[in-house]
C-alpha cells in the first residue's frame, strides 16, 4: 500500500489546493523569502536521510524479522496463576529457575504474605534486564496492600535502573521521599541489597557496603509486611532471606500455573483428553523445552499466536515453511493453522519419526482459507509425550524480501520512505549478552540473550542479516557493537565482513553463503555510553575500551570510519574535552541524539550543533570530527513529531558536511504492542498491513527532492513559525525549498528568486494537518502529501499552510 502511495505521489498533480498562486494577495503583509541560487553556501550529504533501527518496541523480533512464532524457544516459563506464599499486585510476574520477574509494566509489586516482621533483616540479589526506566527494591512494614502506584503504607528502599542512585521513602496511600544516596554499580548484573531494621530505625547496605542510615521519628512504622517492588523497569530478583531478629527464613517464588506451558504459548486439548504439560530442562536450545503428553485419546498440544498473541494472519493459498526441534514417545506430530480457537484448520501436516534424540523436522503449509486471526498448533492425537523445542514459521516468495528471512511488506516499505542510511542500534547492544559471534551460524543452535528490551530475545536476526537487507535494499549501513567485546572477536568480525574469501573469516562468510565482502564503512562503538551519569572514571573506560576496540579493527581494515558514542554534553567541558583529545583522529563522527518531539527542543538542535562544532574547533582547529545524529528521539508520530523532524533537518543542512546523517528513531513500530513511552515509530504494522506515519512521508518528501547544494535564503517578516533552507542542483536547474510552518495560521509567502530564470515548472508538495493527527489502520492514507502545479512570478504570493511541511520545487526548461 505505500508503495502505491508512493507511486501516487510522484505522478498525480491537483491543479487546485491550498497552496495556491494568490496575485491579489496584498505582497506588503506577506513574508519575503529571499532566494539566491549562485550564492552556494555548503554541500549537502546524501546520507542526510537516515533511520535508526532497534529491536525495542518489537521492531524486529515479532516485527521485520519473518518469525511468525513468538516465544520460539519455550524460555519464558509458565504464567503465574498464583504464588504460594506471596500475594501479586500490579502486574503478571513470572519465575524462571530460583528468580522472580516482573517485565515490561509501569508497576509491580510482590508481597510476601507469611510474616509480619517489627525488627530484624531483609537482603535479597537484584538485576536490572533495562537501565530505560525507573526503579526496583524492597517495601518494609507493608500494609493495606492495594491495586496501585501508592495504595499502601510502607518504606520502601529502591535502587535506580542506571545503577547510580539509592532512594528511600514512605508511602501512606501516598509518597513522600526521606531520604537518597550515590552510589555506583553495574545494574545489569546481580547486587545484594540489605536492611536491617528496629522499628523505623533501618541500616541499608548494598553489596555488604554502608550506603545509608535513617530513623523515621514522625508517624513512624514500625511493623509490617516485606515485599518486593518494581517501577517502570524489567527487573529480577533472587536469594531473598528475611530474618525476625530470632531465624532466618529463605521464602522460594513456588507458585501454581493453570497450565505448565510456556507464556507465549497456550495449551489445547479436545473434551475427552488426559493431558500433562510440563517446561523441561532438556533444550535443544536455551534453557527450557516443552513437554505435551497425551495418556490415552483425544488430542493434546499447544498454539502460538505470534507477537502477544495478537494472531498470524494468512491468506488463501499462500504456502508457509518451518522447522520444529521434536523428540519422544510419540508416534507422529501433526502441525497446523488453525482459526482462533480451533475449530476449523486451513493446513495441517503429519510429522512421522519422532525419536529418543532431538531431531529436525522440516515442514510447508498451505492455508485454504484467509484469516487474519490464525494460531499455529502443534499437537499429537492418542497416547504418547513429545519434547518440543525451537519452532519456526516464516513464509515463502514473494512474502519474504528477496529470500532473505525478512517480512516483504517491510523491507519494501523502508525502501519506498527513500532511506539511504539505516543505522542498526541503540540501548538493545548495551545487554551484556549481545555478542557478534552468538549471532553467527545455524539460527536454531544460537542462544538467545536477555535484551535489554525483552528478556528472552531470539538471535535469529542478528548484525549479520541486517548487513544482508542493507545490501539488498541499497541502503549505507551501520551499525553498533557493544563496548565489552573483545578485541579479538571484532577483529574476526571485521574479516567476516570486509576480509577477502581466502581469510579464515572470510572462508566463513562464504560458507555462509555471500562470498563477496560486503565493503562494511561506518561501525560504532557503544551506544549512549554514560547515558546516565556524568562519570570521568566511565569517560575514561569508554576510552579505554574504544581504542582496543578500534585499533583491532583497523589493524584488519583500516579505511573503517568509527563512531564515538559516548554521551554528549556540552556542559561538562572538562569531560568532553578528555574524551574528544583521545579520540580525535580515530573517531570521525560524534553521535548526538536530540530530542525533537517539540518545537522548542527541535529549535535548539541547531545551536547545539553549532556549539559542539564550536567546541571542537577550540579543542583542535584542524580536526576532522564531526557529528552524526543516529537518533532523532520522541514520544510521538504525529504532525507535531514530524515538524520537528523537517526542522532538524533543516538545521542539518545548514550545518553542510559538520553532519553525516540525521536517523530518526524508531524506525518501525507494531500498532498497539508498544512497551514504553517511545511511541515513535514512522513505519506501522500489523500481522497483515504496513502503513506509514506523517514523519514516514516527511522523509520520503525530502529524499525524493534532495539537491546537494545549500544556497542563500533570507526570510524577512517572520514571526518564528516559518523555517526555511532553499537547496539547488549542480547543473543549477532546479531549486529546491524546503518549508515548515510550525504555527496555526496560514502564511502567506513571496519568493524572490535571484540568478534563476526560464522557470518552465513549479509546485509545491505538501503535508499538513493537526498537531495531533496519524494514519490508522483505518485510514493509512489520512496524512500524505499532496502535489500542486503552480506558476512563479517575482510578484506571487503562496500561501502555506498551517502546521505543514512544504517543498517548493522551481525547475528550468
Amino acid at each position: 500500500m505505500i508503495y502505491k502511495m508512493k507511486k501516487l505521489f510522484l505522478v498525480t498533480f491537483i491543479s487546485v489546493g491550498f497552496l495556491v498562486n494568490m496575485h491579489a494577495q496584498n505582497k506588503e503583509e506577506s513574508i519575503i523569502i529571499d532566494v539566491d541560487a549562485m550564492k552556494v553556501e555548503n554541500t549537502i550529504n546524501p546520507l542526510l536521510y537516515g533511520s535508526g533501527m532497534e529491536d525495542v518496541n518489537h521492531e524486529v523480533y515479532g516485527g521485520f524479522y519473518d518469525q511468525r512464532l513468538y516465544g520460539e524457544s519455550f524460555e519464558e516459563g509458565a504464567p503465574v496463576l498464583k504464588f504460594d506464599d506471596f500475594t501479586m499486585y500490579d502486574a503478571q510476574w513470572k519465575v524462571t529457575g530460583e528468580t522472580a520477574y516482573v517485565y515490561s509494566t509501569p508497576l509491580g509489586k510482590l508481597i510476601y504474605d507469611k510474616a509480619e516482621l517489627s525488627k530484624g533483616w531483609v537482603e535479597m540479589e537484584i538485576r536490572f534486564d533495562n537501565i530505560h526506566g525507573t526503579s526496583a527494591g524492597f517495601i518494609l512494614h507493608a500494609d493495606e496492600v492495594g491495586e496501585g502506584f501508592d495504595n499502601f503504607n510502607g518504606y520502601e528502599f529502591s535502587l535506580s535502573t542506571s545503577g547510580r542512585g539509592f532512594t528511600f521513602g514512605k508511602h501512606m496511600k501516598d509518597w513522600k521521599q526521606l531520604g537518597s544516596a550515590a552510589v555506583n554499580i553495574q545494574p545489569t548484573e546481580w547486587n545484594k541489597l540489605r536492611v536491617n531494621f528496629n522499628g523505623a530505625k533501618f541500616m541499608v547496605y548494598l553489596n555488604e557496603q554502608l550506603i545509608f542510615a535513617y530513623e523515621d521519628t514522625r508517624q513512624p512504622l514500625l511493623k509490617g509486611k516485606v515485599g518486593l517492588r518494581a517501577t517502570h523497569t524489567d527487573v529480577g530478583f533472587r536469594n531473598l532471606k528475611i530474618n525476625d531478629g530470632l531465624k532466618t527464613n529463605e521464602p522460594n517464588f513456588s507458585y501454581t500455573s493453570e497450565y505448565n506451558v510456556s507464556a507465549m504459548w497456550r495449551p489445547l486439548y479436545s473434551p475427552d483428553a488426559e493431558y500433562s504439560f510440563a517446561l523441561d530442562s532438556d533444550a535443544y536450545n536455551g534453557l527450557l523445552s516443552q513437554t505435551i503428553e497425551n495418556k490415552g485419546k483425544g488430542k493434546v498440544g499447544v498454539s502460538n499466536k505470534g507477537l502477544n498473541h495478537w494472531g498470524i494472519s494468512v491468506r488463501k493459498g499462500q504456502r508457509f515453511q518451518g522447522r520444529i526441534y521434536l523428540k519422544g514417545s510419540a508416534k507422529s506430530v501433526f502441525v497446523a493453522l488453525q482459526n482462533e480457537n480451533g475449530t476449523h484448520e486451513y493446513a495441517r501436516m503429519q510429522i512421522k519419526g519422532i525419536g529418543k534424540e532431538w531431531q529436525k523436522h522440516d515442514f510447508k503449509l498451505t492455508s485454504a482459507q484467509t484469516d487474519p486471526n490464525v494460531r499455529f498448533a502443534i499437537y499429537i492425537e492418542g497416547a504418547g509425550k513429545v519434547w518440543i523445542d525451537q519452532a519456526v514459521l516464516t513464509g515463502t516468495g514473494k512474502d519474504q524480501f528477496k529470500g532473505l528471512p525478512l517480512r516483504n511488506d517491510i523491507g519494501q516499505a523502508f525502501i519506498n520512505q527513500g532511506l539511504t542510511f539505516l543505522r542498526y542500534g541503540g540501548s538493545m547492544i548495551n545487554s551484556p549478552e549481545y555478542r557478534f559471534k552468538k549471532m553467527l551460524g545455524d539460527p536454531d543452535k544460537r542462544p538467545q540473550y536477555r535484551g535489554n528490551w525483552y528478556q528472552f530475545t531470539t538471535n535469529g536476526f542478528g548484525i549479520v542479516e541486517f548487513m544482508q537487507y542493507a545490501e539488498a535494499a541499497g541502503f549505507i549501513p551501520s551499525f553498533a557493537v557493544n563496548i565489552e567485546e573483545t578485541p579479538e572477536d571484532m577483529a574476526d568480525m571485521i574479516e567476516y565482513f570486509n576480509g577477502p574469501v581466502t581469510s579464515q573469516w572470510g572462508r566463513k562468510r562464504a560458507q555462509d553463503g555471500h562470498p563477496k565482502p560486503y565493503g562494511l564503512k561506518y561501525i560504532q562503538i557503544g551506544n549512549e555510553e554514560l547515558l546516565f551519569a556524568d562519570d570521568r572514571e566511565g569517560y575514561r573506560h569508554y576510552i579505554e575500551r574504544f581504542n582496543l576496540l578500534y585499533d583491532a579493527m583497523t589493524k584488519k581494515d583500516p579505511d573503517l570510519i568509527f563512531i564515538n558514542s559516548a554521551w554528549w554534553r556540552p556542559e561538562s567541558k572538562e569531560n568532553m574535552e578528555m574524551v574528544f583529545r583521545a579520540l580525535d583522529g580515530k573517531a570521525a563522527y560524534w553521535d548526538y541524539h536530540p530530542w525533537v518531539d517539540d518545537f522548542g527542543s527541535a529549535s535548539r538542535v541547531e545551536r547545539e550543533l553549532k556549539k559542539m562544532k564550536e567546541m571542537f574547533l577550540s579543542w583542535n582547529p584542524d580536526t576532522n570530527m564531526k557529528c552524526a545524529i543516529f537518533e532523532e528521539n520522541g514520544n510521538s508520530h504525529n504532525i507535531r513529531r514530524t515538524l520537528g523532524h523537517i526542522i532538524t533537518q533543516n538545521a542539518v543542512r545548514r550545518m553542510g558536511d559538520f553532519v553525516l546523517t540525521s536517523c530518526p528513531a524508531n524506525a518501525l513500530e507494531p500498532y498497539k504492542q508498544n512497551d514504553n513511552g517511545w511511541n515513535q515509530g514512522q513505519i506501522f504494522f500489523t500481522p497483515s498491513q504496513v502503513w506509514g506515519m506523517p514523519p514516514y512521508y516527511a522523509q520520503q518528501m525530502a529524499s525524493r527532492y534532495h539537491q546537494p547544494l545549500l544556497v542563500s535564503s533570507f526570510v524577512g517578516n517572520n514571526d518564528g513559525n516559518l523555517d526555511v533552507t532553499a537547496t539547488r542542483s549542480e547543473d543549477g536547474n532546479q531549486v529546491v525549498l524546503h518549508l515548515a510552518n510550525t504555527g496555526d495560521k496560514p502564511l502567506p509567502v513571496n519568493l524572490k528568486l535571484k540568478g534563476f530564470e526560464n522557470i518552465a515548472i513549479a509546485k509545491a508538495i505538501t503535508l499538513s494537518g493537526s498537531l495531533t493527527d496519524v494514519n490508522t489502520p483505518e485510514e493509512p492514507e489520512k496524512i500524505t502529501p499532496i502535489e500542486e502545479e503552480l506558476t512563479y512570478s517575482q510578484s506571487s504570493v503562496y500561501v502555506v499552510k498551517p502546521y505543514s511541511y512544504t517543498i517548493l520545487v522551481y525547475s528550468k526548461k
